[in-house]
């Protein structure tokens, strides 16, 4: 049976002209002539049953149906595009996948592991888009994420990766020469905060055994990765994921000035859709990120006292 889809000469005329909200910088983006982009978006129009463009005097806007139809149709040849590079830069070899990464995770845990990866698998490819919050498959063109919170993800399968410790950290200055302080101390220094946990150092100082201490005032950051740069500026102690700041805690740069460690309820996991089990890449790519979990745990994580 015949499909019932428009020319796809159609669809980039009417998908340009709709990003641009103009026939005539469609068709200078085109190299088309604007009466030539004119009459594809007409055609569309009269092979759909529907107006895409609102036309008032000269000028055009998208029409409610067209708006809709102008995000659809962006993203579906977005992804022939994708899929047509990856089969012409591999030549039917190995694959492009498309992962979706808390930017923490990706920058300081991630990224700096990859070479391994490509090393050891060079025919696949990995692109990483930040997605901080789930999402449904279904309607991007992620083959998998990485998901910080519960292990429940509508319509995916959920792989545990690693908990997520919190660990006071602060310049070596702060300290004055000592090496550790009591928890207790901490509250004479400059707190510093990540917005969206407001409460981390209230549960830290709990760990700690210290339930009357005022853990709400000091600076706010939105990112960690702020917070970092901040303690190291000595502007206060902070508390961050202890991933993040391994490699300023082995040069010295940062010190954890007390022992105690909140450990979160919350751990990071791979998640993807049902559908892509079958995915031969995406199925090296899961066992090679779960051995080097598995070795981070080991290694790292189970090898620190808290």
């Amino acid at each position: 049976m015949r499909r019932k889809i428009p020319g796809t000469e159609l669809l980039v005329a009417f998908e340009t002209a709709a990003r641009h909200q103009s026939f005539t910088q469609a068709a200078e983006e085109l190299s088309l002539t604007q009466s030539a982009v004119c009459r594809q978006i007409s055609a569309l129009e009269d092979y759909l049953g529907v107006q895409l463009f609102n036309r008032i005097k000269k000028r055009v806007t998208l029409s409610e149906a067209g708006q809709i139809y102008a995000r659809q149709v962006r993203e579906n040849l977005r992804r022939i595009e994708h899929d047509t590079m990856s089969l012409m830069a591999h030549r039917g070899a190995g694959g492009v996948l498309e992962l979706a990464v808390i930017p923490t995770f990706a920058t300081c845990w991630l990224i700096p592991r990859l070479r391994h990866f490509h090393a050891v698998h060079p025919g696949i490819t990995l692109d990483l888009t930040t997605r901080a919050e789930p999402f449904m498959f279904t309607d991007t063109p992620f083959d998998a994420a990485i998901h910080y919170g519960d292990p429940v993800w509508p319509g995916a399968l959920s792989e545990f990766l690693f908990g997520e410790d919190m660990v006071p950290v602060c310049s070596p200055a702060l300290l004055k020469g000592r090496t550790q302080i009591e928890p207790a101390e901490l509250e004479q220094l400059p707190l510093l905060h990540q917005s969206a946990r407001p409460d981390a150092w209230h549960d830290w100082f709990e760990v700690a055994g210290l339930s009357n201490v005022n853990a709400m005032g000091g600076s706010r950051y939105e990112l960690f990765a702020m917070l970092v740069e901040a303690a190291k500026a000595e502007l206060g102690v902070t508390l961050v994921p202890r991933f993040f700041v391994l490699k300023e805690l082995a040069s010295g740069e940062l010190v954890t000035p007390c022992p105690q460690v909140l450990h979160s309820q919350r751990s990071y996991y791979l998640v993807y859709p049902e559908n892509k089990v079958g995915s031969a890449s995406l199925q090296v790519f899961r066992q090679w990120l779960r051995d080097q979990a598995a070795e981070y745990r080991e290694a790292v994580l189970e090898a620190i006292p808290a």
